[in-house]
């Protein structure tokens, strides 16, 4: 970009975004719910045995329901439930170990820390800013981003709240925009009310550039309030008013010229009449009256000569 140049210093990130190895849940889940019950078997039976006089296979039967119970424990904290839409980021004594994005019940390694991140689509709207355009002029300027997290690593381990994060510099953005263009075009200046697509675009871009170390893509991005500061509205009306008249006078000229070059060379392809010098001024000057006027014109009827 020439007319604008984002410059952002942001940190590298040092974190990126794997697949975690995960299985199905189910087969594990039905394991673990039988290992939570097989001690309400086994130690009846065991103590049976052992007050039977078979103390070895009692002790056995007791101990073997109590590493059942144990297993089934530790299968259930390898366990995790994956909503659509949503990840989880794995992580083991503080070490990440990767991010599960499979919708269902999965299993991953027992004892980690499973956190939950979002994947779908949000919206952010920023608030009012009140901020100079580039000619110094204060206006009132508000946008809403579009935008998803793309890399959880980055979102979860980069920052400390990704979303908090995404306002921010958000807000930023919105005010860079602001203040790199006027808020009305001059000598084909890019201008935020006459290039709102283009605007649009850049504001995307930069914000991007932004939020890229957060992990978050942006999607799209759209100016959602723009006008003049309150203090300055009825003037910059006025000027912009004046600015409608001043174009729309050149404008009725323009075509009035023109009907009028038309008219004269019409009369004198036909032959219609021939007019001299003078009576061409006469007849220019009356019609560019009657065309460019912004009244009625009431016609008056010569009966006499040009010249008495």
């Amino acid at each position: 970009m020439t007319d604008l140049q984002i410059a952002v210093d942001m940190p590298a990130p040092q974190t990126h975004e794997r697949t975690a190895r995960a299985a199905s849940g189910w087969p594990l889940l039905v394991l673990a719910l039988l290992g939570l019950l097989s001690p309400f078997a086994l130690v009846p039976i065991g103590a049976v045995l052992a007050a039977g006089g078979s103390g070895g296979a009692g002790v056995a039967l007791i101990a073997a329901g109590v590493l059942l119970l144990l297993a089934a424990v530790v299968v259930f904290t390898g366990l995790t439930a994956v909503a659509p839409g949503e990840a989880r980021v794995i992580q083991l004594l503080g070490r990440y170990v990767g991010t599960v994005r499979t919708p269902g019940l999965r299993f991953v390694a027992p004892f980690t820390q499973k956190r939950r991140v979002s994947t779908r689509i949000r919206n952010h709207e920023t608030d009012i800013t009140k901020v100079n355009d580039a000619d110094g002029n204060p206006i009132e300027m508000a946008a809403v981003v579009v935008w998803q997290v793309e890399d959880t690593a980055k979102a979860v381990f980069e920052v400390d709240d990704f979303m908090e994060f995404v306002a921010f510099q958000t807000e930023t953005a919105v005010r860079h925009i602001a203040g790199s263009y006027p808020y009305d075009g001059h000598d084909d200046m890019l201008s935020l009310r006459q290039n709102a697509e283009e605007i649009t675009g850049r504001l995307s871009a930069e914000i991007q550039a932004r939020v890229a170390s957060a992990g978050v893509e942006v999607i799209e991005s759209r100016i959602t309030r723009l006008a003049y500061a309150p203090e300055i509205a009825q003037a910059m009306l006025r000027r912009q008013q004046a600015g409608a008249i001043v174009a729309a006078r050149q404008r009725i000229v323009d075509g009035a010229v023109g009907m009028v070059e038309a008219a004269l060379a019409r009369l004198d392809e036909h032959d219609v009449i021939e007019l001299d010098e003078e009576r061409k001024a006469t007849m220019v000057s009356n019609l560019l009256v009657v065309l460019c006027g912004d009244r009625d014109v009431q016609p008056v009827v010569n009966t006499g000569s040009l010249y008495r």
